[in-house]
């Protein structure tokens, strides 16, 4: 893969995010005139999870409705353009990271390829994690919150809409192993830091799973909550394996840093009790 110049006018950053913005675009279009021809099948496939909380037809399949004259079109083109972003993934991976390529130092860009298959991966395993393990518990909740008062009646678009944001929702989500290992990779934050502020970064992680999850159930919620904070831990122990003698020394400088903050306190309180037993003298 030909790599740019790391300095170049910003006109031409501009034009090669350009460039890549444009690979994608053409990616993305021509997935979604494939996808378009297989929307019932990718439809289908989509609420299997959530079929048995849906009306079915003689022949087994899930029942949607729709209720205007344009809203068939609407919902086959958001299906498409949705299994085409999932699908060209990779594409976009690639071309982002490869924009960002040139900024690295030669021994840096050895960390691009495995950098790329790990997002593939972490993005394929949450919308897999996602489809299995998600939807079904969460569509059972929402679901059930309308017995005794109230019938169901899907509507293709609201029902695919949300199926289909879970899915890259999650699959975003999962590629915080990535950012918290290059966070300590990098030493943006050492890892150190993050081991010991675990209690902000849960807060912090909560909060995420609140507004990633596009619906307001707590099932989901705390579903994606936990897998963060697996993924988080996952992460840091992989860090920990990685940069295990970075790791040494972080922690070194930060008991050093406490030391030195502790006797400076020490000074300051004496030479503060000092003071106030001269005024009384």
């Amino acid at each position: 893969m030909p790599i740019g110049p790391a300095r170049m006018p910003l006109l031409d950053h501009l034009g090669e995010l350009r460039m890549r913005l444009v690979r994608i675009a053409v990616c993305l279009v021509i997935a979604m005139c494939i996808f378009y021809m297989a929307t019932p099948t990718i439809a289908q496939f989509a609420l299997q999870p959530v079929s048995p909380y849906m009306p079915h037809d003689d022949a087994g399949n899930v029942v949607m409705n729709v209720f205007g004259a344009f809203d068939a079109f609407q919902v086959r083109f958001i299906i498409s353009l949705w299994a085409a972003i999932i699908a060209c993934m990779p594409v976009i991976i690639w071309q982002l990271l490869a924009f960002f390529l040139p900024a690295l130092k030669p021994k840096e860009r050895k960390w691009f390829l495995p950098t790329f298959a790990v997002a593939v991966a972490l993005f394929i395993f949450g919308t897999v994690f996602c489809y299995n393990i998600i939807l079904p518990p969460a569509f059972q909740w929402l679901t059930d919150q309308a017995n005794g008062f109230a019938q169901i009646t899907p509507q293709a678009d609201k029902w695919i809409d949300i199926i289909i944001k879970f899915e890259v929702g999650f699959g975003l989500a999962f590629e915080l192993p990535l950012v918290v290992f290059y966070l300590t990779i990098f030493e943006v934050i050492p890892y150190a830091k993050l081991r010991a502020s675990w209690r902000t970064v849960y807060i912090v992680l909560m909060v995420v799973s609140a507004f990633v999850t596009p619906d307001a159930s707590p099932v989901t919620m705390f579903l994606m909550f936990g897998a963060m904070i697996g993924l988080y831990e996952i992460s840091l122990a992989v860090a920990r394996i990685v940069l295990g003698k970075r790791i040494k020394e972080q922690k070194a400088e930060m008991e050093q840093e406490e030391r030195e903050e502790a006797e400076w306190q020490a000074e300051w309180a004496e030479k503060k009790r000092k003071r106030e037993l001269e005024k009384e003298e």
